[in-house]
């Protein structure tokens, strides 16, 4: 049989281009939150499943209830699994839900399409699902990720045929049509699509849209899809401009209503680059839903699916490897898995608490966007409510935010609804900062309301308590409030003094020094202070962070993304420092049993082992966690071989880096001429059949095969380091210990 053709037609592409060539796109300020409008009571809904287990039906309502949720989206299709959807379907009705009704037509019927036997066959599912379920439903969705065709099977006569034979039907039953669901921000599609339907006279009574956005990263950042990185900020095109343009494309076409039919974030995508995937997924949910809510373009959303390992609020236990072949965001067919496996993620709460605030809620206004700092106001429950964030990885002040009275005024909760009693920033995981209805808000002005200090957010039982006394600033890290007390008492800044060379595990630029650990005295944390600073450097450098914040940064940078490094605990710097050497880093120290380069100098010396660690085996380790490191978006820019420190645990090595301050971090994975360069230096003391197997193991991850070409770097490198030696700082201070040395052989 004859592959059907794209949706992607002539057609749609002309009629397309050609809204957009007239300024169909344009919309003033449609990036920007739209204030005053009232949300529906079911703005919010999510999508689920049962399975052939009836007990199932029962956990589905349960969590339902838990999460105070009204309206729910299920699938079902010409297969197997529509008995048990439809069996939860009347469960649902009886529990008084809204229930949406996804009509989902068979991938290898659709690719069929409009074929008479594979329409006659839609049109007798379609009849006996309605006459089944058309009273217990309160509207039938038609259309999947249509212009998807991998997931859907349509080409664009053979989906306006099965839209014709559903919506004649869903209108006999006087059904709400919810339509067409297409994919993604691509308005050459709606364009078209709408207007076919139009001429059709069956336009849905509700817009849908997959605003699916999980692969811009972050809710709040600018499709970089849309014309790529270059233009993604000077064309603005963030999750509130999308929703806005879909909804006014609709509108010009008679569907004045839009609506997300499912979104989600897959834990497995996010840990590609963020190992704390679980919380990462429960931030970027209320966040994402937030933001539709500002939009004011959006009448309801939905989150998919419900009960899932990879995007669900409910963790099935099960692995990958039983995921359906159709990606859930285009058929949710069944809940699978046992219920004694079940477990709630992190997003469960964080979903029924953004249902609690944003269902039927006021949006008032955005107090602060588009700067890495998100401030919503609504009101709701007879209270004001503020939600706040910043983009991953930053921090603000409520202090700064704030004033003292309306701060003290506050009720705070976390993004999952628990009372927060010590808040001092904001951070990216949303809260909520809730008044009286009626209070009087004070609003402080700020022009850069981030502070530029790196966070991980979900650091385990630690909490950050930001620094600011007299001329000092910093940040700690700790277990709570008392403890932050304790180590600000034993660590003042005014009380820190660099020891001696002879004290010091190093004695140069910086000065690193062991101290006792207050929490734990029989362990030590690690001090770095600068010592010299080079005229050339103070100039250069006036205007960056200091030294400790750069270290601190670097340190957080490497955890939130799941790259070995020290425990940062904390970091000071005087606020008016002409000198740069005020500032002091302190970190846990690291236990290990050897820097990497002890290592190399050991197999380029001919060694087969370096303390019971194999040189093939030390290769492959090393290598993919280089590759992991450059994938997660860290160029390290020092990655010396003593920077590298190595941990043995049984069979398993482990890499630990410190000297962080050079670091740069990208959003998305490191480019691989900045990767090779990272490694030139790592390899700089391992003879050549080593550096080549290294590499061999690292590019073997991506496919990619060692080239010539790529050795070009390390020739240059060893080369630079040549000269340094000979000629350079160290070249001439071997060449003035020779002459003493001389001298004193000639006094003699």
């Amino acid at each position: 049989m004859r592959a059907s053709p794209s949706l992607l037609t002539r057609q749609v592409i002309w009629q397309g281009l050609r809204y957009i060539a007239g300024g169909g796109l344009r919309l003033a300020n449609s990036h920007l939150a739209t204030p005053n409008h009232r949300l529906a009571d079911d703005f919010i809904g999510i999508c689920v499943a049962s399975n052939v287990d009836p007990a199932i039906d029962e956990v589905v309502l349960q969590a339902l209830r838990q999460l105070g949720v009204k309206r729910v989206r299920v699938d079902v299709s010409d297969d197997t699994a529509r008995v048990h959807q439809t069996r939860l379907i009347t469960r649902l009705h009886h529990e008084h839900f809204q229930v949406v009704l996804h009509l989902v037509q068979p991938l290898t019927d659709a690719k069929r399409m409009p074929n008479a036997e594979a329409n006659q066959g839609w049109q007798q599912f379609v009849s006996s699902v309605l006459d089944q379920c058309a009273a217990q439903i309160v509207a039938v969705e038609i259309g999947n990720t249509i212009n998807r065709k991998k997931w859907s099977g349509y080409s664009l006569p053979g989906f306006l045929q099965a839209w014709d034979t559903a919506y004649r039907m869903a209108k006999a039953h006087q059904l709400t049509v919810i339509g067409p669901n297409l994919q993604d921000f691509e308005p050459l599609y709606n364009v078209t699509v709408l207007n076919l339907l139009g001429q059709q006279q069956q336009l849905p009574d509700l817009h849908s849209n997959n605003l699916f956005v999980e692969r811009v990263i972050q809710p709040e950042l600018y499709d970089f899809r849309i014309l790529k990185y270059r233009w993604a900020r000077a064309l603005r095109y963030n999750l509130i401009k999308k929703a806005r343009l879909m909804q006014k494309i609709g509108a010009e076409r008679g569907v004045p209503k839009l609506v997300s039919s499912v979104a989600f974030w897959a834990i497995y995508r996010i840990q590609r680059q963020l190992p704390a995937g679980a919380q990462k997924q429960a931030d970027y949910l209320t966040r994402y839903f937030t933001l539709l809510a500002a939009s004011g373009a959006v009448t309801q959303a939905n989150w998919g699916a419900m009960i899932c390992h990879r995007e669900g609020l409910i963790d099935d236990g099960l692995s990958d490897a039983t995921y359906p072949a159709l990606e859930r965001v285009a058929y949710y067919a069944s809940a699978d898995g046992e219920p004694n496996q079940y477990r709630q993620h992190p997003s469960f709460a964080a979903f029924k608490t953004v249902v609690h605030w944003l269902n039927g809620a006021q949006y008032v206004a955005a107090i602060a966007s588009q700067a890495g700092l998100e401030l919503h106001h609504l009101r709701q429950h007879d209270r004001e409510v503020h939600i706040a964030w910043t983009i991953n990885g930053q921090c603000a002040h409520l202090k700064h935010l704030y004033s003292a009275e309306t701060l003290a005024q506050a009720q705070l909760f976390d993004r999952d609804g628990v009372p927060i009693v010590h808040a001092a920033l904001v951070t990216e995981s949303p809260m909520y900062l809730t008044w009286p209805l009626g209070t009087v808000i004070e609003c402080l002005p700020v022009n850069s309301p981030l502070t530029g200090t790196v966070i991980d957010q979900h650091v385990a039982g630690r909490t950050y308590f930001p620094i600011e006394e007299g001329e000092w600033r910093g940040m700690l890290l700790a277990k709570d409030a008392t403890e932050a007390a304790m180590l600000w008492q034993a660590w003042h800044p005014e009380r820190l003094k660099a020891p001696s060379k002879q004290a010091a595990l190093r004695h140069a630029r910086n000065a690193i020094w062991p101290m006792p650990d207050p929490r734990q005295p029989e362990r030590r944390v690690t001090v770095k202070q600068p010592i010299t600073m080079h005229w050339h450097k103070q100039w250069l450098d006036r205007l960056k962070p200091s030294k400790a914040k750069r270290s601190w940064n670097g340190a957080m940078e490497l955890m939130r993304r799941g790259v070995g490094t020290a425990m940062p605990v904390a970091f000071f710097e005087h606020r008016n420092d002409p000198t740069l050497r005020k500032n002091f880093y302190i970190c846990e120290f690291v236990q290990h049993d050897f820097a990497i380069s002890e290592a190399f100098v050991a197999f380029s010396q001919g060694a087969q082992q370096f303390k019971g660690v194999t040189h093939e085996t030390l290769y492959r380790a090393f290598a993919r966690f280089s590759a992991h490191m450059h994938g997660a978006g860290i160029y390290f820019r020092d990655f010396s071989g003593g920077n590298i420190l190595v941990q043995r645990h049984e069979t398993d090595i482990r890499f630990v880096l410190i000297d962080t301050a050079r670091l740069h971090a990208y959003p998305k994975g490191v480019p691989r001429k900045l990767g090779l360069a990272d490694l030139t230096r790592a390899l700089n003391k391992l003879h050549w059949s080593g550096r080549k197997r290294v590499l061999q193991h690292y590019l073997a991850g991506s496919g990619t095969r060692l080239q010539a070409s790529m050795l070009w770097p390390f020739y240059l490198y060893d080369f630079k380091v040549t000269l340094k030696r000979t000629i350079g700082r160290k070249g001439w201070r071997r060449a003035i210990r020779q002459i003493k040395q001389w001298c004193g052989l000639a006094g003699n």
